[in-house]
């Protein structure tokens, strides 16, 4: 059953939801999401400004996924207000929300049909679906997609049933896809999982180069690994149990007492040339 927000009108004054949302990409007011009686999500009070490139972390059951499926337009919160792109979940049409976001997760990956071939998974963005079939694409739409793989290292694939992938392939394919329409917002679920140490090096040097480009959409990066955080992020959230411990800089955020308050355990926090390594401290 979904749940419809309900958002009392002088509650979204306050919040200067009315007419207009926020000048903010993302912002979050007291969201709050139930399943089976279980908060998956507690009181989430959270904002991404235009320009800015979030890295959130916290260990398995934290909400961070459904965190994302929230910042997607793709599930509506229990309680609290979800302003997405000048926009509030509950008063807009999702789906023509949702194409203003670029996704990439498991969850959309598992929809993709296994013969597709790669320059079509790409280019289907557009329509907002994972399967080509009778929609008629310009050619515009096939070389910004051509582009996009060649961008990520995979154009020479783009003829290759996206099921014969190795992970770290598919993983570059599903990000130039959520690129394809051009997004105000970028959400990556754990993008390096599944990847061996080359793979994940190579994505996490492609994913700071994305940083660094200001035409880039705000970024929301979710990963469980401090390794896998790309130099030229910004900001960080830890989360436990659904709610937020920390959110702001990302020097301020990924430090040790913080980050083992989250992981429920002593670390020792290492930062050098952009990039975090933790080890448990003895």
């Amino acid at each position: 059953m979904r749940h419809v927000l309900t958002v009392d009108l002088t509650f979204k004054a306050a919040l200067g939801l009315v007419s207009t949302v926020m000048s903010d990409v993302l912002e979050l007011s007291g969201v709050s999401l139930v399943r089976g009686g279980k908060a998956l999500l507690d009181d989430v009070d959270w904002q991404v400004r235009e320009g800015e490139r979030w890295v959130v972390m916290g260990p398995n059951g934290a909400g961070k996924t459904t965190l994302l499926q929230i910042a997607g337009a793709r599930i509506h919160p229990t309680r609290g207000v979800a302003g997405i792109l000048d926009e509030v979940l509950g008063a807009v049409d999702v789906f023509e929300l949702r194409p203003r976001i670029g996704l990439a997760s498991a969850a959309l990956a598992s929809q993709i049909p296994e013969h597709e071939t790669v320059l079509n998974v790409v280019v289907t963005a557009s329509y907002g679906v994972t399967g080509r079939w009778r929609e008629q694409y310009e050619k515009l739409d096939e070389r910004r997609a051509f582009k996009l793989l060649d961008t990520w290292g995979v154009s020479t694939l783009m003829n290759r049933p996206f099921a014969s992938l190795s992970e770290g392939e598919r993983k570059r394919v599903q990000i130039a896809r959520a690129l394809m329409a051009d997004p105000e917002l970028l959400l990556l679920d754990e993008p390096a999982a599944g990847l061996d140490l080359s793979g994940r090096e190579d994505l996490v040097a492609r994913l700071s180069e994305l940083a660094a480009d200001e035409d880039s959409p705000a970024i929301v990066l979710v990963t469980h690994h401090l390794e896998e955080v790309p130099p030229g992020f910004t900001h960080a959230m830890l989360m436990r149990e659904g709610a937020v411990v920390a959110a702001g800089p990302i020097g301020e955020v990924l430090v040790a007492d913080l980050l083992s308050e989250a992981f429920d355990m002593p670390l020792q926090v290492t930062h050098r040339d952009g990039r975090y390594s933790a080890v448990a401290r003895s």
